[in-house]
């Protein structure tokens, strides 16, 4: 479901602008997609309360959090009842080095961002957490190496 309309080019050019900055002043926001601040600030705050703009978040460097080894985990389960999910999901959510959980379609279950400090905290993360749940049938790892193009916020 859109929540605004697909022609509406004025919050498009809002949205996009605060993806790249949530920080931007209002202002300068408001000239960089051509409304006065004061229409500009009410469009912010009717994306905000309609829920289209759900946060603002702060953008930290890995190497300041202590994360040297970054790897994208697919994940199969040998249950695929919706509990043996849950309880996956929930490990997720317990594991601080998850960074990211998706629940995917295809040969897998899942597939995971985790960040861990290097090589060694991995392995006890594969181990301590993918190794204590019951119902997994595949781990394939996938070691980040560099990442010339990541928005996320």
């Amino acid at each position: 479901m859109q929540l605004f309309s697909a022609d509406d080019v004025i919050t498009e050019k809002i949205l996009r602008e605060l993806a790249r900055d949530g920080r931007i002043a209002n202002t300068e926001l408001a000239g960089r997609v051509g409304l006065s601040p004061s229409a500009c600030l009410r469009r912010v705050q009717d994306l905000e309360r309609r829920g289209i703009i759900t946060g603002y978040r702060a953008v930290i460097s890995p190497q300041a959090r202590g994360v040297g080894f970054v790897a994208f985990v697919a994940v199969g389960l040998s249950r695929h009842s919706n509990d043996a999910q849950l309880a996956f999901e929930r490990a997720c959510q317990a594991a601080p080095a998850v960074r990211e959980c998706h629940n995917i379609t295809g040969t897998v279950e899942y597939l995971l961002r985790v960040e861990v400090a290097d090589l060694a905290a991995y392995k006890q993360f594969h181990s301590d957490v993918l190794g204590a749940f019951p119902w997994i049938a595949t781990i394939t790892t996938h070691v980040v190496m560099g990442s010339p193009k990541d928005e996320r916020a």
